[in-house]
């Protein structure tokens, strides 16, 4: 006997996940995780205290250099972490 309603396990879980309001916090953990990725080894080494709030990518640089080179490609930054996670987690970052 076959079940005709059967679902995915992933699918299951999103929806749970939806439910308990626990999407968006794993979307920003997520995104949180891809900056190394995005951003490479060597140039994610210069930042740190990385948190999100209200949409927004607040990061700590420790090189001015950096932080006006990555000003220019904010837009760009901002579409490549969106989507890593799959998800419009952050709409701007602000660079301290």
């Amino acid at each position: 006997m076959k079940k005709r309603n059967a679902e995915h396990i992933s699918t299951i879980l999103r929806r749970y996940l939806r439910q308990e309001s626990l999407e968006s916090p794993l979307n920003e953990q997520r995104l949180i995780n891809a900056w190394p990725e995005v951003l490479g080894p060597g140039m994610a080494s210069y930042t740190s205290q990385l948190y999100i709030r209200n949409q927004t990518l607040y990061v700590h640089l420790t090189s001015a250099a950096l932080r006006q080179e990555l000003m220019m490609s904010r837009d760009t930054l901002v579409r490549s972490l969106n989507q890593r996670v799959g998800a419009a987690v952050i709409t701007n970052i602000i660079f301290r």
